[in-house]
């Protein structure tokens, strides 16, 4: 069985022989280890989102169901679906499930159009999209309906808020370019027997910006991605009892990865999910579920100490504040610390890789001034110049990385990957670097040509 469909870079057999040999692969596709999760902390609470609240065991008996209705509509392993859902319990739900049938999703944000999904469609083959029917005043049905009606791939639509008028065909409407719609709730059945896939296999795809209309495409396999989230969430020190808020637009829901829904999950903590992105109705989730780790973007870090201030919100569980993204000040990280009474740790990653950050366990700080270090051992970092040759430690240069959840390639773009690849399988991230004397790296900003 193939490992990974054409288009998609693989990692050379001795580097993934050296992974596996090092317990970093596993050999588990991310719906199997949902199954054992389930089993592990049944009455756990995994999910919450206002008023519902789901099980582990619930929500892999949901994906079950799920995912035989999507079979049941035509659904089938290797095809690839674009799922472009808010932060809600459906979206872990419809990952799960399509991963369960085989099927990849490819996650698009919700601030994505025509033209983007489009590119996406079109670069994947994608057969199906996942979408509400209208997200803050846009049409996502409309919008998929002309991405149908203008390429031969997209034939599925499942909208997460039903349409206005309901079909005579319980829930199922077509259109002149043979596209069918279903309403997502209507999507359940008895479940099948499990599919026997592979963990080399493409679990997921992520975009990874570019040209306005026309994003790269990051394809993640089942081991790497489980690799990486099952580290960061030791990296943060998860537990059980932790309770994970990652406040919008801090992470992309499923697929952040720092560790995001699938880490929290991998040690039996709960996950909060919050779209919006009010720090008021954050702060206000933090104090009433008691969460005890929250991923914030930097770029909203001043507005949630202001927020704090003026509301009083009683964040005394929180051990654990992330920063997602750009580096922020020493004072306002110090600040923040201060004000929240918890440790902090800076986080930063792209969707190809590597993932820096701060270790919970290390000087107080190291927060205030860096970024931390890669997540893995495996990790291979090079600082370099413009001319390719590497830096000493303590200057300035592009961050390039290769390792066991850093991608080799984009899909299905050669000439992406011959400015962003080097011969030897480094990502040439575009981001300014320096390395410290204690080995910590000091994020400094974009290279002036970088995408």
């Amino acid at each position: 069985m193939p490992t990974m469909p054409d288009g998609c870079t693989p990692w050379p057999d001795e580097f993934a022989a050296r992974y596996r040999a090092a317990g970093h692969w596993r050999g588990n596709t991310l719906d199997t280890l949902l199954r054992g999760w389930a089993m592990a902390y049944a009455p756990r609470t995994a999910l919450v989102h206002d008023g519902t609240r789901l099980t582990y065991g619930n929500l892999n008996r949901r994906v079950d169901r799920v995912a035989a209705g999507f079979r049941l509509r035509g659904l089938r392993a290797g095809q690839r679906v674009v799922v472009q859902l808010p932060d809600v319990p459906e979206l872990v739900v419809t990952a799960f499930a399509l991963m369960r049938v085989g099927a990849a999703p490819v996650f698009c944000p919700l601030s994505y159009r025509t033209a983007e999904v489009a590119h996406v469609v079109r670069v994947t083959e994608a057969v199906g999209y996942v979408g509400p029917a209208v997200h803050q005043g846009f049409d996502h049905t409309a919008m998929a309906a002309d991405i149908a009606a203008r390429g031969p791939f997209l034939r599925r639509v499942f909208t997460y808020e039903p349409p206005a008028a309901a079909s005579p065909y319980g829930g199922l409407a077509t259109d002149v370019s043979g596209c069918h719609y279903f309403p997502l709730g209507s999507v359940d059945a008895p479940p099948d027997a499990p599919l026997a896939r592979g963990a080399g296999q493409v679990a997921f795809f992520l975009p990874s910006g570019g040209a306005p209309g026309a994003p790269r495409l990051v394809a993640r396999t089942h081991d790497d991605y489980a690799y990486q989230t099952r580290a960061a969430a030791e990296a943060a020190s998860l537990t059980e009892d932790d309770v994970y808020l990652a406040a919008p637009p801090a992470g992309p829901g499923f697929a952040s990865g720092c560790p995001g829904v699938v880490g929290v999950l991998s040690v039996g903590g709960t996950v909060v999910q919050a779209h919006d992105p009010d720090p008021a109705a954050c702060l206000a989730t933090v104090g009433r579920e008691r969460v005890t780790v929250a991923s914030v973007a930097s770029a909203d870090a001043e507005r949630w100490l202001d927020v704090l201030s003026a509301v009083r919100s009683d964040v005394s569980s929180l051990r654990l504040v992330q920063l997602a993204g750009a580096p922020v000040s020493g004072a306002v990280a110090e600040r923040m610390g201060r004000a929240w009474g918890c440790r902090l740790q800076q986080v930063f990653g792209r969707a190809e890789g590597p993932l820096v950050l701060t270790r919970p366990a290390g000087p107080d700080g190291t927060a205030l001034t860096a970024r931390g270090r890669p997540l893995s051992p495996d990790d291979e970092i090079r600082i370099v110049g413009p001319d390719g040759a590497d830096v000493p430690d303590g200057e300035t240069g592009e961050l390039l990385a290769r390792g066991p959840y850093t991608v080799r390639g984009y899909y299905r773009a050669p000439e992406d990957d011959a400015r962003r690849f080097t011969h030897d399988g480094f990502f040439r991230t575009g981001d300014l670097a320096r390395r410290t004397p204690d080995g910590d790296l000091v994020m400094a900003g974009r290279v002036a040509d970088a995408p």
